[in-house]
């Protein structure tokens, strides 16, 4: 009887992984299409076309745009279903960077004292990962979008604030910000800005991440607010 229920217990452990990874394969898959801009801003998203598209049952796909619900990359309409969401106006942009000079320098402060030296060593391996690339199309800057997230992420996470990284990752700023418009030089500079981050947490400097991670935040506000359109937005969650 033991063996029977051992049995079970890791039939179905084998179930959920094998399911938890398809559910992460539809999930990148989404989420490129929408970096990409290969499912435009605003655009409805069907289900059973994408089902089709991708070769996968609707329970996985259906995960995979929740997750994409909470980040703030896809709207669910009652009665009407999901869409992509819409670019942020200059409005809104501004509001979200607001937030972002108010919390970020504080958590990069932060973790130049509380950080692990193992996140300190993902957090230069992800340095060296972004100025490895080149953003020359939209599917490069997708990915130095996600890179750069992770950056974010890291540090935000390395501050010892859960409840601020936890408002960070529910927000996904940085993955608005790098749909609302797209420039090359962008990844230049955010690299340069990178480094001065990067080397004020090495050097446990709160001050130093501090005043570096606010230049950061600023510069990239200014960067992107210009390709920003005018018109008053919905709000893209």
């Amino acid at each position: 009887m033991r063996t029977s229920r051992t049995v079970q217990k890791h039939t179905a452990a084998g179930r959920l992984r094998r399911r938890q990874g398809l559910s992460d394969e539809v999930y990148e898959a989404l989420y490129g299409m929408i970096m990409k801009l290969e499912i435009a801003p605003g655009a409805r998203i069907s289900v059973d076309a994408l089902t089709r598209d991708l070769g996968v049952s609707q329970t996985p796909l259906r995960e995979a745009l929740s997750r994409l619900e909470v980040q703030g990359l896809v709207v669910k309409t009652h009665l009407v279903g999901y869409s992509a969401a819409p670019q942020l106006d200059e409005k809104r942009l501004r509001q979200l960077y607001d937030l972002r000079l108010l919390l970020e320098p504080h958590v990069a402060a932060e973790a130049a004292q509380n950080m692990s030296p193992d996140d300190v060593e993902r957090l230069m391996e992800l340095d060296v990962e972004m100025r490895t690339g080149t953003a020359e199309d939209l599917q490069s800057y997708a990915e130095f979008a996600e890179l750069d997230g992770r950056f974010h992420d890291l540090i935000a996470r390395g501050s010892g604030n859960d409840v601020i990284h936890e408002t960070l990752t529910r927000l996904h700023i940085h993955v608005h910000l790098f749909r609302s418009s797209f420039q090359a030089t962008a990844t230049d500079h955010a690299n340069l800005e990178h480094e001065g981050i990067l080397a004020a947490i090495q050097a446990r400097d709160s001050s130093a991440a501090h005043a570096a991670m606010y230049e950061h935040i600023l510069r990239s506000r200014d960067r992107f607010v210009k390709g920003c359109p005018k018109r008053r937005g919905v709000n893209s969650g």
